[in-house]
């Protein structure tokens, strides 16, 4: 391992440090949903630390982007939505009244010239692969970036890779973030493996046919963690963990043979990493984001108080499991469209959305969103001709994701047909 390239994201290798002394400047993109708004949380909380020069966000929550505008004291407002920007202005003059108001851009391209905006560190908050345009800006930009997108990554990986200078992206998911701390316990030639570990979801323990009913509000209640819909859901069907193992293989550089994933109930440990003499190193806090997120931002200095801490006075029992990979066989799917690499991990990515969606919308059972994940991937195929390896192109992306999301609505579709009868 240590005559190859250093990884996307190496601990030992420190952001550029804010050159005169004052607060890092920050650029925050998904500010309104769940990583943006605790994001916003540590910058309250640490100004000294801190100062955010722009937002973005979608366009679903107008009044919160306003509020937290203001209370930032922001230089530039986004809303990927351009049909909201007067209701966002709007919102702006409630929130300063006479006041000048800050720069408002709108439309989809916005949080992408966000991102190369200056700044010191670009936190990506965004869910989804719309993500990956503000991900390359970001690094062709040279800004660090913090980067909780993972799906840009996956769906982009040699685009990302092209462009990214060693270290220079600081990962945020709490798995990832984990690693990257306990990858401080040896040098690169030491690490034998990387173990991810996962809650299990709502629905540990059941087998496949007891899921076959399970509910949108049933696979919607997280025991640990709060987090958006699409996550949750694909926390209950483990794809996110299936997701953040093709990007710990694209952040660390470790093969797909390497990473092991664990279930652990009670999401206090965030991973761990297997040394070579045997010795395993763990990462482990409270289940709160707001930990990864300051690291994140602020590394390679910690912040005081970011998150809540154990008490130790109070006895707790960690428990691990082996995954359940015939109820959940989203992990070695992953594991397989990651290998095949090009615009595979683009489809899987992007049909499982869809799938979620029709999901959420009563149009599938809990299985079936695997099950034609599956089939869209399979009907797919290996992508030596598509886009593989570093002739990928932002173009094959989006048609892959096009071709992947119209044939899972399609299957999607044929599924709530037969079900009706």
């Amino acid at each position: 391992m240590s005559d190859r390239p250093a990884p996307l994201a190496d601990p030992r290798l420190h952001p550029p440090a804010t050159t005169d002394g004052g607060p890092r400047e920050i650029v925050i993109l998904g500010s309104t949903g769940s990583i943006g708004t605790q994001a916003v949380d540590i910058v309250l909380r640490n100004p000294d630390r801190f100062r955010v020069t722009a937002l973005s966000a979608a366009g679903g929550r107008v009044g919160l982007l306003a509020e937290q505008a203001r209370q930032l004291g922001v230089g530039t407002v986004a809303v990927a939505d351009a049909g909201k920007a007067d209701e966002l202005r709007e919102a702006l003059r409630g929130e300063y009244g006479t006041e000048p108001l800050p720069q408002v851009l709108a439309g989809p391209d916005a949080a992408t010239e966000l991102a190369a905006s200056d700044c010191h560190t670009v936190l990506n908050g965004i869910t989804g692969s719309i993500g990956l345009a503000p991900t390359l800006a970001a690094l062709e930009a040279g800004r660090t970036l913090a980067l909780a997108n993972k799906e840009s990554l996956i769906v982009g990986g040699p685009l990302v890779k092209a462009v990214a200078k060693p270290g220079q992206i600081i990962p945020v998911d709490s798995e990832h973030s984990a690693l990257f701390q306990a990858l401080l316990g040896g040098t690169r030639a030491e690490v034998r493996k990387l173990v991810v570990t996962a809650s299990g979801g709502p629905f540990r323990g059941r087998t496949r046919e007891q899921l076959e009913s399970v509910t949108p509000e049933q696979a919607l209640a997280h025991p640990t963690w709060s987090m958006g819909p699409v996550v949750t859901i694909n926390s209950s069907t483990l794809v996110n963990k299936g997701l953040e193992v093709i990007e710990a293989h694209l952040l660390f550089d470790v093969p797909f043979d390497r990473i092991e994933v664990v279930v652990h109930p009670q999401s206090y440990v965030h991973s761990m990493v297997e040394f070579t003499d045997g010795s395993t190193l763990a990462q482990a806090g409270p289940p709160d984001m707001r930990l990864p997120i300051a690291l994140g931002m602020g590394w390679p200095d910690r912040v005081p108080d970011a998150g809540p801490a154990f008490d130790w006075s109070t006895a707790s029992t960690w428990e691990f499991f082996p995954l359940d990979e015939k109820a959940f066989p989203s992990v070695p799917l992953a594991c397989h469209v990651g290998s095949l690499g090009g615009t595979a991990p683009a489809v899987f990515n992007a049909a499982n959305e869809e799938c979620v969606a029709a999901f959420l919308d009563g149009r599938l059972p809990f299985n079936g969103i695997m099950d034609t994940v599956t089939e869209v991937v399979t009907e797919h195929g290996a992508p030596a001709t598509r886009g593989a390896g570093t002739s990928l192109t932002v173009a094959d992306v989006l048609e892959a994701e096009t071709w992947a999301r119209a044939r899972a609505r399609e299957l999607a579709g044929l599924q709530t047909a037969e079900a009706r009868g």
